[in-house]
């Protein structure tokens, strides 16, 4: 039987190999210059994203999360442990580079928003996006807050949910300038992991006003997506202007009916569905593969969510699971997102499918943070491997083990 561990690598070499096949689909176009072929889709850009990335999986899983942990000295005040690991470095590399997206020859401008760093010159074309890069920092850096401070302390509103919710709401404020999305998501998972921690629920209540308020703000001050706002409430009501992009997509998840109209013979996206290769992928999906197509990225989404419950089930040690809860809740949360938006549930947010739509920097952070699950697993596999010799009847309790409930993770 395999290990969680194992399902997980088995489900991201799945979805990048079906992104790789959809995002080719996707960007087929009629010009004969441009043809796709199979050579060119095994050497393509993203063949060589979706392998950098199993590879970065592979090395991520043979890092202990421990290291995240710090300095261990009595001596140091929690606060001052927190401040003084790897996380909080790796965060506040991320919010350099946030600000360098407005430099000039630095920062990338794609469709009128800034949210790309050139890696060497610009006629490399090579890019990053520091946002992805700050989404998975602060789930370390939030891990790494409430194992140091415990739960006692976390129940502390002043000393123990106010500072987090600080550093949260000024990375999501330099990510929202450009990317709101990526911003709300970043804040959902923080708040989750902070509850999770043992903050109290009705601490949060009063405060939850002030990140609302800061979305609505940042929504009326902003033409685009108040038009967004507006297209999702009635997008027929200008249907070759702000509402197209969302018509668009449901007429293509609409037209694949059971079967779809079969692989790479989509019609939408030769001009029809705009981002049809990024944050429409989805669309593009349902509409060549029908609903078969669309369960399929939904089981392996579920699949992959329940391994990483697994993993997080048999953990030991708190820090690897908040890291592991962390890393569930952020995949899961930004695929349903997605999700929502291009079936017409949710306004669009710009938020991309995990392992799926194109984006190299995405594709490479997920798998390597799903790496850590992998080595997490592996080395509980190790731990249990004598135990379950010596006394094999005794394994079955723990595999009972669920997900504590709120506050219980830190324990």
């Amino acid at each position: 039987m395999l290990r969680p561990g194992q399902t997980i690598i088995i489900c991201v070499i799945a979805l990048l190999t079906l992104g790789i096949v959809m995002v080719t689909s996707a960007g087929l176009t009629i010009d004969p210059e441009h043809a796709v072929s199979f050579e060119g889709m095994l050497t393509g850009r993203s063949m060589i994203y979706a392998i950098a990335a199993v590879g970065l999986m592979f090395v991520a899983s043979c890092i202990p999360v421990e290291w995240l942990r710090g300095p261990t000295s009595r001596g140091i005040s929690p606060a001052n442990r927190v401040i003084a690991t790897p996380a909080t470095w790796l965060l506040l590399l991320s919010i350099v580079c946030l600000c360098l997206v407005y430099v000039g020859g630095v920062g990338k401008e794609v469709n009128g928003a800034r949210r790309w760093v050139y890696l060497g010159p610009a006629s490399w074309k090579l890019s990053f996006q520091p946002s992805e890069l700050a989404k998975w920092a602060m789930v370390f850096v939030i891990a790494t807050y409430v194992v140091q401070l415990g739960v006692q302390r976390m129940r502390n509103f002043w000393t123990g949910l106010v500072p987090a919710l600080v550093i949260t709401m000024l990375v999501c404020a330099l990510i929202v300038l450009e990317d709101l999305g990526t911003a709300v998501l970043i804040g959902a998972v923080a708040l989750f992991l902070l509850f999770a921690g043992g903050a109290k629920w009705w601490h949060i209540g009063i405060l939850f006003p002030l990140p609302v308020a800061g979305i609505v703000l940042a929504v009326l001050t902003s033409e685009y997506r108040m038009d967004r706002i507006e297209s999702f409430i009635n997008p027929y009501a200008d249907p070759q202007g702000n509402g197209y992009h969302m018509i668009q997509s449901m007429v293509a998840v609409a037209e694949g009916h059971v079967t779809g109209r079969g692989l790479g013979h989509g019609v939408y996206k030769f001009g029809y569905l705009p981002e049809d290769t990024t944050d429409f992928l989805f669309a593009v999906i349902c509409e060549e593969l029908g609903i078969f197509g669309a369960a399929l990225v939904v089981f392996l989404y579920v699949t992959l969510l329940l391994a990483a419950a697994n993993v997080i089930r048999r953990q030991t040690d708190a820090l690897c699971r908040f890291v592991a809860l962390g890393i569930a809740a952020t995949i899961g949360m930004q695929a349903v997102i997605n999700l929502m938006v291009v079936t017409g549930l949710a306004p669009t947010k710009g938020i991309a499918l995990p392992l799926l739509s194109s984006g190299g920097t995405g594709w490479m952070l997920t798998a390597a943070c799903l790496g850590l699950l992998v080595g997490m697993d592996r080395r509980t596999a190790a731990r249990e491997a004598p135990r379950s010799t010596s006394q094999p009847g005794d394994s079955s309790a723990e595999s009972m083990l669920s997900i504590a409930a709120p506050g219980s993770l830190a324990a």
